[in-house]
């Protein structure tokens, strides 16, 4: 009997593809290394789908509810006079720790008084903010800051006072106090809603908007005696419409 033929190799694509897989789960190919932290000065973020990937995607969701940090750069440590920058570090957690700060007076030689927020940003954008501390922003410097936004919407901050039965002038202990939960609804010119925003204890708020005109309609909020009231708005094109939203506290 002749000898039989020897076995063909198998080079099938379907083979290949299997050994391959073989290798790769027996530590075969080298495994990509963890993500280290990253802060401002990391250069720019890679964002896909909307995840926050990066140090400004993280500063860029805190960015979409405010409207006063459109003109805040990031933190630059050799700078004296910086009077507002922002900063994000990646926590253990895999969420980002954003702080942004906003000084006013004599900055050039540092700042005499500081506001600081500290924000955790999740992969998925949400955003909540940790701790707020600091003076009240002046209303001139929140014009300022509010002055750098440029995409068309309303924006602003809700307050709730009075906070003290007796309010003397220049007492910081009796200003308005930032409302956390307020809900904020926006209607058309047709009393169709066309958007909604709930604060967090910032108070900040932020509706991006097209042109047109439009009335804002705050909600109650538990423990507060007086809803704010009704404010009718218009909206430009590449503008950002400020509101002062006020509600009342019922101490007298």
């Amino acid at each position: 009997m002749p000898p039989l033929p020897a076995p063909r190799p198998l080079r099938t694509p379907l083979v290949i593809a299997l050994l391959a897989a073989a290798v790769i789960a027996c530590g075969g190919a080298p495994s990509a290394s963890p993500a280290a932290s990253t802060s401002a000065s990391a250069g720019p973020s890679q964002s896909v789908a909307g995840h926050v990937t990066g140090p400004a995607d993280a500063f860029a969701a805190v960015q979409a509810r405010s409207p006063w940090f459109d003109g805040v750069k990031p933190r630059d440590a050799q700078a004296i006079g910086q009077a507002a920058w922002w900063e994000a570090t990646r926590a253990p957690d895999g969420t980002w720790r954003v702080t942004v700060e906003v000084g006013w007076g004599d900055c050039p030689a540092g700042c005499i008084n500081r506001h600081t927020w500290h924000w955790s940003v999740a992969a998925d954008g949400t955003v909540a903010l940790l701790d707020e501390s600091g003076p009240g922003i002046p209303a001139d410097v929140q014009a300022s800051l509010a002055a750098a936004a440029t995409a068309s919407g309303v924006g602003g901050q809700v307050t709730a006072g009075p906070t003290c039965p007796v309010e003397r002038p220049g007492d910081s202990a009796c200003d308005a106090r930032t409302v956390k939960g307020a809900v904020l609804v926006l209607r058309d010119a047709g009393g169709a809603e066309v958007a909604r925003f709930t604060t967090d204890a910032s108070g900040l708020f932020r509706i991006a908007l097209a042109p047109g005109s439009y009335t804002l309609e705050p909600q109650p909020v538990e423990g507060l005696m007086g809803t704010a009231r009704p404010q009718q708005v218009t909206v430009e094109d590449g503008k950002l419409t400020t509101l002062a939203v006020t509600y009342d506290t019922g101490i007298r």
